[in-house]
């Protein structure tokens, strides 16, 4: 997710279809209808990125059990779901989050109806380029048919900025991100967390897929108590939540990257794996030696790497090393689709990577963001109740689709 005016206006527009197209004793999968719009506003996508970057450091200092699968809309930026609040529900279109672990909508939009309580606490929380304050309420909370969640807390905000496209947002972040958002409640439960303790899903863990945009679009997959083993062509591999601050406080593991067979971009590192964050963003001095390495120059119109077509036939795997496995974006999965160019300010055919500039130096306990371009080549798995990250390959992994 990314909360800015001018990068939602690339949000895909979406419907939900009136019933779910797959059903089984383990999960429930939603299909949704989209179409791309363009990109529009003052800052180019890496900009946004790093604002978002600042944001998440900054904040950082503070039935039967089953599995259910709800389809979701990758926009190349964000995705987003169609979100029942109230009894009966009323629609509401969510950006989901990883990065982030309030719920909230929109007060202009929210119908109260006989399952609204309002707790007359204050709730704040700054995303970067976006950011809303209101009140709390708790509220029911509709993701799927199986998936009804009682009391749930909400955020109904009476202000709001860089939020135009969408409702609000769904959070599935940790929820120590929590802290400090809500007037006097230490933290408040996610969704995931209330999920798992009534018991609707088997364990407090969600399984994220998507497949790569292109010029019409992608789509994802959302699981959750479970991982969809339909969608991996590998086992998942865990790893612990990183120890080191902040990171450790978000989806954050330690990794080593490296280009090529031997050259070392990124040394063993902390930094966070985000749905929000569109590109792989590494600290500065990590991105200069990549961009030493790949060539190039950054590209005012839409502040990432620009190589020539020469240059890109030179390119190497890019090689992320976390716990005992490697997972690589091979040279086609380092560029930006060259199909969606000019939704971000680009020239048509050119070739833009997909890595850039976290804007702060190494060392800060944050190094390294591994966001929507990492994440659209790997199936990954949130679980809280073992603190770990997992990741697996899908059929994208190596696949041309840039």
């Amino acid at each position: 997710m990314f909360p800015s005016t001018a990068i939602l206006s690339l949000l895909l527009a979406v419907v939900s279809s009136a019933t779910p197209i797959r059903r089984d004793s383990n999960k429930v999968t939603l299909q949704f209808a989209h179409q791309v719009n363009a990109l529009c506003g003052s800052q180019n996508l890496a900009e946004i990125d790093r604002d978002r970057a600042i944001a998440l450091v900054n904040n950082a200092g503070g039935q039967k059990a089953h599995k259910v699968s709800v389809d979701v809309t990758n926009t190349a930026v964000t995705y987003t779901s169609q979100v029942g609040i109230g009894s009966p529900p009323t629609k509401y279109t969510l950006l989901i989050d990883t990065g982030s672990s309030n719920t909230w909508v929109n007060g202009k939009k929210y119908v109260k109806t006989g399952t609204s309580e309002k707790t007359g606490n204050s709730v704040n929380v700054s995303y970067g380029s976006g950011s809303f304050s209101g009140t709390e309420y708790y509220d029911t909370v509709t993701l799927a048919p199986e998936l009804v969640i009682k009391r749930q807390s909400i955020g109904v905000a009476s202000n709001a900025t860089g939020f135009d496209d969408v409702d609000g947002i769904l959070g599935i972040g940790p929820v120590d991100l929590t802290k400090g958002t809500v007037e006097n409640e230490h933290t408040v439960p996610t969704v995931t967390d209330n999920l798992s303790k009534a018991g609707t899903i088997s364990s407090d863990v969600i399984g994220i897929f998507y497949s790569p945009a292109r010029k019409e679009g992608g789509s994802g997959e959302l699981t959750w108590g479970g991982v969809d083993t339909a969608k991996i062509t590998s086992d998942i591999n865990y790893v612990p939540i990183t120890e080191t601050a902040p990171a450790s406080r978000f989806w954050g593991v330690n990794q080593t990257i490296t280009y090529g067979d031997k050259k070392t971009i990124v040394p063993l590192s902390a930094g966070i794996v985000d749905t929000g964050t569109t590109l792989v963003l590494l600290a500065t001095d990590y991105f200069k030696q990549y961009q030493k390495e790949v060539g190039g120059g950054v590209d005012v119109a839409t502040g990432l790497i620009k190589i020539t077509h020469a240059e890109f036939s030179k390119l190497k795997n890019l090689n992320f090393k976390i716990g005992k496995h490697t997972y690589s974006l091979t040279p086609n999965a380092q560029i930006w689709p060259r199909s969606l160019n000019t939704k971000i300010g680009g020239e048509e055919g050119s070739i833009y990577l997909i890595v850039s500039d976290l804007g702060t130096t190494s060392g800060q306990g944050l190094d390294f963001i591994n966001g929507y371009a990492f994440l659209e080549r790997f199936y990954s798995v949130y679980d809280t109740t073992n603190r770990q990250v997992g990741f697996a390959t899908t059929d994208y992994t190596e696949a041309t689709t840039n």
